[in-house]
């Protein structure tokens, strides 16, 4: 099988992430061979006792819930102890990455659908479909969250990852600060505009906005371009040109970068989620853009009675679009020693009880249908509105492409850099967002010739 590498010395690509774009479309062909992860390591069924490693993708962020549910796990099941890793969303693919080269993978990690494709190209994770036709959570599971990791992890027949959470884009702003300002909520791009001018008073270190500028950047400001565009799909209507780099897109992105240090603080620049989300909780700023993983935070932080967070502004004529935030989920690597225990782990943790109380304490939406019933949904306001919005036709999303394995690499590690730049005005949108289209396209270029 031809694989091409030519994108690897532009952009600082990785050699992995172009190979993984070949494989990810023979995972089941003969011809390719199918003999395990990890330097060919199939694994074992094991005898479901003993010990596990399980990897969070999000550690430090969700250290303390998971302790919880795994000694809750280990309560249930004495026979089996589980090793809590914990490693930061921003390190963990390359922990993987490297751990497919050179060996040391867990039995279980979070596995969201924007890594999804490059680790199952890879063919680092067990198929699960049919461990999950037998189980428990069978019928159990959201269908557009089990639907979408299918289609993120890149094949029609398999899936490789079991859902756990949705998030949401979400706006969250001080409701004290607006109504000292005698301002409107920021229920409208144009009202969101005002308030970021109004709020600010940069003698007195008050600002009307935090604006993402570090690691993670990219997903914020597609939300923000989108949202102001009202364009509604990822691919042109070939399926082969992204949109991304459209006029439209081109514009909204201007407007929106040109908040950075007139009405945002100056340290955004080199903000990840962690750093904007103390800031917002500790400062003067009126309005955040985040998810609604960090209810919980400005919770503990402001009270309830001083914020709101709301599902994103709403365009010319009340249409609404965002961008599509990655299903995040539990994966069962194939080089497992003892799969059946660590999929006694993945079950535990994604039926109803566990999977509430995850969930809860991110403030995230549950994969669990009957978590998602539970009382304190309708108590965390933000994911009651963001799941009302969902729901109820008000909102398009436009489906990002995770299915694309270098997808990961092109928004974050090889673009973040350029859009520090465009905020600093030492790039101009246009030039940034040509760039970044160029490499999707030819991203979908190689993925639909492979296809065929």
């Amino acid at each position: 099988m031809k694989i091409s590498n030519r994108r690897s010395s532009r952009g600082g690509r990785r050699t992995s992430a172009a190979v993984a774009l070949g494989a990810v479309l023979a995972l089941t062909a003969t011809a390719c061979g199918d003999d395990g992860s990890g330097g060919g390591d199939k694994g074992a069924e094991g005898s479901g006792k003993g010990e596990i490693v399980f990897w969070d993708n999000n550690g430090g962020v969700r250290t303390d819930i998971w302790k919880e549910i795994i000694a809750d796990f280990e309560k249930a099941n004495p026979e089996i102890k589980v090793e809590y890793v914990g490693i930061p969303s921003t390190d963990y693919q390359s922990k993987v990455d490297t751990a497919l080269q050179g060996g040391g993978l867990p039995d279980v990690g979070g596995v969201g659908a924007a890594m999804l494709a490059g680790f199952a190209a890879q063919n680092a994770l067990e198929p699960l479909e049919d461990r999950l036709a037998k189980s428990s959570l069978n019928g159990k599971l959201n269908e557009g969250m089990t639907e979408s990791v299918k289609v993120a992890g890149g094949s029609d027949e398999h899936m490789y990852t079991i859902p756990t959470s949705a998030n949401n884009g979400t706006l969250y702003y001080r409701t004290d600060l607006f109504k000292k300002a005698g301002l409107d909520e920021p229920s409208t791009w144009e009202n969101f505009y005002k308030a970021a001018d109004k709020l600010t008073n940069t003698k007195k270190n008050e600002f009307g906005y935090t604006i993402r500028g570090g690691a993670g950047s990219i997903a914020q400001a597609l939300d923000a371009m989108y949202g102001q565009s009202g364009i509604t799909s990822f691919w042109d209507s070939s399926g082969e040109k992204t949109t991304l780099n459209d006029p439209k897109n081109v514009e909204a992105l201007e407007k929106y970068a040109a908040l950075y240090k007139k009405d945002t603080p100056a340290a955004d620049l080199n903000n990840d989620f962690t750093k904007m989300v103390a800031q917002w909780d500790s400062g003067t700023i009126g309005m955040l853009n985040h998810n609604l993983g960090s209810y919980q935070d400005h919770v503990k932080a402001l009270g309830t009675d001083k914020f709101r967070g709301i599902p994103q502004p709403t365009g010319p004529g009340g249409k609404r679009v965002q961008v599509s935030n990655p299903v995040d989920g539990l994966g069962l690597f194939k080089s497992s020693k003892n799969k059946e225990a660590a999929w006694k782990f993945i079950e535990f943790a994604a039926a109803h009880e566990s999977n509430s109380k995850w969930n809860e304490s991110a403030g995230a939406i549950p994969s669990n249908k009957e978590a998602a019933l539970d009382a304190w949904i309708s108590e965390a306001e933000p994911t009651k509105l963001a799941a009302a919005a969902l729901n109820d036709g008000s909102t398009t999303i436009v489906q990002l492409p995770y299915y694309l394995p270098d997808w990961n690499t092109i928004s974050k590690a090889d673009n973040e850099p350029g859009f520090q730049k465009v905020l600093l005005g030492d790039m101009s949108a246009k030039d940034f967002l040509d760039t970044m289209a160029e490499q999707l396209n030819e991203a979908q270029a190689e993925w639909n010739q492979q296809k065929s």
